[in-house]
């Protein structure tokens, strides 16, 4: 049946002026519920309307689902709609509703429809958990009513409420996985991220599901939450509807990501302005953080309350503990509502307690209500307690547990009540581009991942770490300096030096040690030393071993500073950690310790020992003994410093036939720990060398991620890089392998000219917080050559930019240490040449290089 066209204009019509006025009346009033509210029955003016005006059969049913069917829609929300027939459709009929959902699009509606008959319904919701949640929101709009009332009985009498839940508990669970289990990301998803719309919307589902009702109040006079958790659940969804109905509007999409684009815009819709050290869009994110937070700690006080409705009695007995608390199932639970208010050491007692019973999965809803209740009594007192101090401490020590309890304690206020000074990071950004988490969620990721270095499950992953982490006396020390070593972010000044005062203070109140002292103290001022020393300084030079040396002063502090180092860098961004990183931290960790054991600075490198482990390679490869002698006497103690054993397998097998070659040798292979490429180039020593190369890459699209220059004693470069397709999603460069050492072969044979750099493809992230770039050109402790630091926003092309203009003002590149923090970029050449004496000159390539280097 054909619609006739004026319907339809006046339909849009109708939806374009009901649209308009109802965003009008929010901007307003600001009631979000009415705007929700308002569109879902816009909308089911404009689908009966049409229903009708197709004539649609009187046997279907038009049927609302889902959010609309709730009675909400948001303004870039699907419209999700079911089709009820009492039997399959024919041809015909078939045709009629197609037509229908057709003239829906054709109005500017995003339709979700499905067509389906009760039974088929019941089927489908029998095997996906989404169709049922769905079918559980239904609400008529037209059309039959005994088969809608039929098919709502059926799909009670369907419905197994204990099934469901332990379904929608594994569900989100999958989803707070997908969403690394926290809320406190940088761009969080205010819809499906932990602590979003969807922890409250489950809520509501598993209340349908056991006829507990569909609102808050329902749920208080069941004995679920309390009267004020109910304006506490009121106020955190009114928010949350507010940030995804504002960020569809500003978005004009639907947008449910609070992504940096929207942040400030954002923030501005809520009122919200900027401070003396914050932005306005910090301040709203900081808000929304403890929101969700909230959300988080009543969703699983309700899931918990639930649950004890399909606990069989046997498993509901509680056995007592000590008095105060009992085991009740799996979970931990207090004997007296008022037990923190009457004896407040309990409070960290329980967390101790759920460390000291691997029985105990969880803590009881009573339990973590009275926690949040109790926080207050947390204060100065409470701190200078010795019993408290040495339950603190103790949560360190323990075999088991850290991971989730001091994320339990930080959940529900307990820790920052502790810690005033961790207390003031909670929810707080870090705009630098590399960090994913809030400061407080990247304190709680590296005490993980130093935690793990104890666990015999995680010893396959972090095999050194775990060896060293058993055989260190006192690993707890690593647990407190990992909540220690970025507790001053944000206050202005390092907050390295900062934070070791906090440092200092929490030593003497908990009666450590003067060495355990020291030691953390020392840990938390130089958290950020080693990472800096081995991505940014010659690891070949002896000179700089020897200085690292002598700061760490002996093995304990290097084990301490390697462990604490390595989880700081792990828990920042899974962009950031790669292979070649992990290796440059052990290369650094490996020699300091051989040094600090006596060895001289060249067996402390590992030089004999690395030439050794490429000979037993070569010869596995069928070399005859002494094939390398010709290659290898070019190569003086630097290339064999720099390189691995493998490498200098692999460069030997490649060269050592023809160590005097007329020609350009340019050999690839995949990386052999990383995605990417190794590329090797072997050729007489010529102008512009390292430039040209880079520009092959980066007309390419790859990017460099490691370089390594070095110049045989008779002329010829040997040259590695480690490069990436970032554009690449299979990590499969096999097929380019060919290609690239044919083209830059015949690149380095005819000398071709210099390629002018090209912009790049900007990540989105710099439009907002862009890297000022940065240069520092000073001479090495000899003075024969110079060190140039360079800091700057990462893009395709970086490298060759820098090579070019360094080109142009005939300095020479000897080493390139590349370390591509997120979208930052810190790298640091060893340069020589005639004019970077002169200051005049070096003034000058310093401006190309700003100039060439600002986004």
């Amino acid at each position: 049946m054909e619609v006739a066209r004026e319907v339809l204009d006046a339909l849009r019509k109708v939806l374009t002026e009901g649209r308009t006025q109802l965003r009008l009346a929010y901007e307003e009033d600001a009631r979000p519920q009415r705007l929700l509210a308002g569109r879902a029955k816009l909308v089911d003016h404009v689908l009966t309307t049409l229903w009708q005006a197709c004539y649609l059969p009187s046997s279907a049913t038009l049927v609302a689902v889902g959010g609309y069917g709730r009675g909400e829609l948001y303004p870039q929300s699907d419209v999700d709609i079911l089709v009820l027939l009492a039997e399959e459709a024919d041809d015909a009929l078939q045709a009629t509703i197609t037509g229908f959902v057709g003239y829906l699009w054709d109005l500017g509606l995003d339709i979700g429809h499905s067509v389906r008959t009760v039974d088929e319904c019941l089927a489908e919701a029998e095997h996906d958990i989404t169709v049922q949640t769905t079918l559980l929101e239904s609400r008529r709009l037209t059309g039959n009513r005994d088969l809608y009332s039929g098919f709502v009985q059926r799909v009670a009498i369907a419905m197994d409420p204990a099934a469901f839940f332990h379904a929608k508990r594994a569900e989100q669970e999958q989803r707070y996985n997908r969403f690394q289990d926290t809320p406190f990301a940088l761009e969080p998803n205010c819809k499906e991220s932990p602590g979003g719309l969807r922890d409250l919307q489950t809520i509501v589902w598993l209340a349908l599901a056991c006829g507990l009702g569909t609102r808050w109040n329902d749920l208080a006079r069941h004995g679920l939450i309390t009267e004020e958790e109910v304006a506490e659940l009121k106020s955190a969804e009114r928010f949350m509807q507010h940030v995804r109905i504002r960020l569809h509007h500003i978005a004009g999409r639907r947008e449910d990501r609070i992504i940096f684009d929207l942040q400030e815009t954002l923030a501005k819709a809520f009122g919200f302005s900027a401070t003396r050290n914050r932005r306005a869009s910090e301040v709203l994110m900081q808000h929304y953080y403890r929101t969700a937070k909230k959300i988080v700690q009543l969703n699983t006080i309700l899931l918990q309350n639930i649950a004890v409705r399909f606990q069989s009695l046997a498993d509901a007995t509680p056995r007592p503990l000590d008095g105060r608390f009992r085991i009740l199932g799996d979970t931990l639970d207090i004997t007296h509502d008022q037990l923190f208010e009457r004896d407040p050491h309990a409070l960290l007692e329980c967390f101790l307690l759920m460390m000291e019973h691997p029985e105990l999965k969880n803590m009881s809803a009573r339990t973590l209500r009275a926690l949040w209740r109790a926080r207050k009594l947390v204060d100065a007192q409470f701190r200078r307690d010795p019993v408290n101090r040495k339950n603190f401490l103790e949560l360190f020590k323990q075999p088991r547990g850290q991971t989730h309890e001091f994320r339990r304690m930080n959940q529900y206020g307990i820790l920052g009540a502790y810690l005033p000074a961790f207390g003031r990071i909670v929810g707080q950004m870090q705009h630098d581009l590399f960090h994913v988490y809030t400061v407080d969620q990247h304190i709680l990721q590296v005490l993980r991942n130093a935690r793990r270095f104890s666990l015999d499950e995680h010893a396959h992953e972090y095999p050194l770490m775990t060896r060293l982490m058993s055989a260190f006396d006192a690993p707890w020390l690593i647990y407190v300096a990992a909540l220690f070593h970025d507790i001053a972010k944000g206050r202005g000044g390092d907050h390295s030096k900062l934070g070791m005062n906090d440092a200092r203070r929490f030593a003497r109140d908990h009666g450590l040690s003067k060495e355990d002292a020291d030691l953390l103290v020392w840990l938390v001022e130089h958290h950020l030393t080693m990472s800096q020393v081995a991505q940014k300084q010659d690891l070949s030079d002896p000179d700089v071993i020897r200085g690292f040396a002598t700061l760490v002063g002996d093995e304990r502090h290097l084990t301490a500073l390697y462990l604490l180092t390595h989880a700081d860098i792990r828990g920042t961004s899974p962009k950031v950690w790669n292979g070649w990183k992990a290796k440059l931290l052990e290369d650094l960790f490996l020699a300091t310790r051989r040094l600090l054991h006596g060895d001289l600075p060249e067996a402390a490198l590992g030089v004999t020992e690395r030439q050794e482990n490429a000979r037993e390679r070569l010869r596995y490869y069928g070399l005859m003994p002494g094939s390398e002698d010709a290659l290898w006497k070019e190569l003086d103690t630097v290339y064999f410093m720099r390189h691995d054993s493998e490498e200098i397998a692999w460069h030997t097998r490649m060269l050592y036939y023809r160590p005097e070659s007329d020609e350009p040798i340019v050999r690839a292979r995949p990386h052999q720990v990383e995605q990417g490429l190794q590329v090797m180039v072997y050729t007489r020593d010529q102008r512009d060398l390292f430039a040209r190369i880079c520009g092959y890459f980066s007309r390419m699209g790859f990017s460099i991620l490691d370089a390594k220059i070095h110049t045989t004693s008779h002329g010829y470069a040997l040259d590695s890089f480690v490069v990436l397709d970032p554009a690449s999603n299979t990590g499969d460069y096999r097929d380019v392998i060919g290609l690239i050492e044919h083209e830059l072969t015949e690149r380095l044979t005819t000398q071709a000219p210099l390629d002018t750099p090209s912009a790049g493809r900007l990540s989105r992230l710099i439009k907002h917080f862009p890297v000022t770039p940065s240069i520092t050109l000073m001479p090495d402790e000899r003075g024969q050559r110079y060190i140039l630091s360079i800091i700057a926003t990462d893009r395709p092309g970086l490298l060759y930019t820098v090579a070019r203009t360094l080109a142009e003002h005939d300095v020479n590149l000897h080493t390139a240490k590349i370390a591509t923090l997120g979208e930052r970029a810190e790298d640091t050449f060893l340069v020589s040449g005639p004019n970077l004496g002169h200051s005049g000159k070096t003034v000058q390539l310093e401006s190309d290089l700003i100039e060439r280097l600002r986004v």
